[in-house]
């Protein structure tokens, strides 16, 4: 049935966007034609039309969104050691000397939090672990990688008796890394699709660090149908995409369909909160002079917005520290673009209601805020901005846009609603409960449109939909989390079933 183009959704109860316009509370019939919602009548009033996905009274939602994914580095995780569990950095290096070999001779680990170790990593800790087999440990957050020296010499770094590159170095160690074979690589990118499929999951922001209008025609020239997908340009292919001219929202060129579009310019402007490089007003602790990195001083940014403004390009800001925020904003002020601040996870109580008298975007990553709640409390513990601001920028009107930044959480909106919503998980009390979401706007956010242009289930709407065995809007945090998927489709193509 998979692939199979659906007319009629039957006995359907709708949840989150266009619930209250329905003529009923019950369960409704959905017609679908070419794409789109063309009708929805109480159940059992229409004769059904075209194939039917009988819903049984499960609920309907817009299709779910993944609004920050590196979709290469996702997809390569699976294959990779996790290192979410490593307790130290003794403790990580041991799992790495037990780690598979991949086919080019190195050993990839990903996924470790050195933040909170009582102990160092050090040249020596993974030498003597893992010997002469290239070693590379990549951090969760993606902004240092942790090598032994065989790794080192083998890109071109002399040891330097610790082994961790941080920023642009270890970005540079992550895009070798995703460089793998091309069917190798779209064929895992193919089954992450379909377990996102399989979560409701109808569209995704791609921002890997690559030309990626070549990669994504590539695909779905090869076949790919599972999701859309909006792909980022960095700014070293800026001056490119300007030439060839590209601009937010057009189709990748040559591709059989128009699954994949140009999204926006994609500009990392500080580091992060666990690499402890996040651009911030107060100093880290134990280190006065480390105010975190800022790798775009606020000139250069307001040039790069400004030539992809020019251009018909939006603007995605990487900003996670209070400074950075300031910055990025100070430029959607200067340059007029439009766009979205990525992670917007500190920011100055100033700038808050900033964000939507801009109208930039708050694209967040909910789970990032339970992933990260000891190290705030600990690393930040001085700062006075507000860290993880959820229902401030909503209070103020800021449009909320989920995502994951999968691999650094993995893909997966339900987790990031039951984030918001609860701000807990494994039982833990909630955190800074008072930033909390409602129901309504944690769906909202997890749509295409965000918390303030959601999709809506309506007629004239595309039929991009999940069907999912509970109500989203009253569901518990570990009902959330374990939501059954029925059923997701794009543009009225079921992409999973059960």
């Amino acid at each position: 049935m998979i692939g199979s183009t659906i007319g009629t959704i039957t006995a359907a109860r709708v949840a989150g966007g266009g619930r209250r316009l329905l003529p009923t509370d019950g369960p409704v019939d959905v017609f679908l034609a070419d794409g789109v919602i063309v009708d929805i009548a109480p159940a059992g009033i229409l004769s059904p039309r075209g194939e039917i996905l009988r819903a049984d009274g499960a609920w309907l939602i817009p299709g779910l969104w993944d609004h920050h994914v590196h979709v290469v580095q996702w997809a390569l995780a699976a294959q990779r050691e996790p290192l979410g569990h490593a307790h130290s950095a003794a403790h990580a290096a041991r799992l790495m000397a037990d780690a598979v070999d991949q086919a080019d001779g190195r050993r990839v680990g990903t996924g470790f939090r050195d933040a909170l170790w009582a102990d160092v990593p050090t040249l020596d800790v993974l030498d003597a672990a893992t010997g002469d087999i290239p070693t590379y440990l990549i951090n969760a957050d993606v902004h240092s990688v942790w090598l032994n020296t065989a790794a080192l010499r083998r890109e071109g770094h002399e040891p330097d008796g610790i082994g961790i590159l941080r920023e642009g170095p270890a970005f540079e160690i992550s895009r070798r890394l995703n460089d793998v074979d091309a069917g190798v690589g779209d064929a895992l990118v193919a089954r992450m699709a379909r377990h996102a499929a399989a979560r409701g999951v109808v569209g995704l922001v791609d921002l890997d660090m690559a030309w990626n209008e070549s990669a994504w025609e590539r695909r779905l020239n090869g076949g790919f149908d599972a999701l859309r997908v909006e792909f980022g340009i960095y700014p070293e292919y800026l001056d490119r995409a300007i030439a060839e001219g590209l601009r937010t929202g057009d189709p990748a060129r040559g591709a059989a369909s128009d699954l994949a579009r140009v999204g926006s310019l994609k500009v990392i402007t500080d580091g992060s909160l666990g690499t402890r490089t996040a651009a911030c007003s107060h100093a880290y602790p134990g280190d006065p002079h480390n105010h975190g990195v800022l790798a775009v001083d606020p000139g250069a940014l307001s040039e790069l917005m400004t030539a992809a403004t020019g251009a018909g390009l939006s603007c995605a800001i990487h900003a996670i520290g209070d400074i950075a925020n300031s910055n990025a904003l100070d430029a959607f002020t200067l340059t007029g673009a439009v766009g979205t601040i990525e992670h917007a996870q500190l920011v100055a109580h100033v700038d808050i209601p900033r964000f939507a008298r801009l109208g930039v975007g708050a694209s967040v990553q909910p789970e990032h805020a339970v992933d990260d709640r000891d190290l705030t409390d600990s690393i930040w513990a001085q700062q006075t901005g507000q860290p993880y601001p959820l229902r401030a920028l909503a209070d103020t009107g800021a449009n909320l846009l989920f995502g994951s930044d999968a691999p650094v959480s993995p893909l997966d909106p339900w987790a990031a609603m039951a984030a918001a919503i609860f701000r807990t998980r494994d039982g833990r009390p909630a955190w800074r409960p008072e930033q909390r979401v409602d129901p309504a706007t944690a769906l909202a956010a997890s749509t295409h449109g965000g918390s303030t242009a959601a999709a809506l289930v309506e007629p004239g709407a595309l039929a991009d939909l999940a069907l999912c065995e509970r109500d989203p809007t009253t569901a518990s945090e570990p009902e959330l989390r374990a939501m059954t998927v029925i059923a997701t489709l794009v543009a009225g193509r079921l992409t999973f079933g059960r």
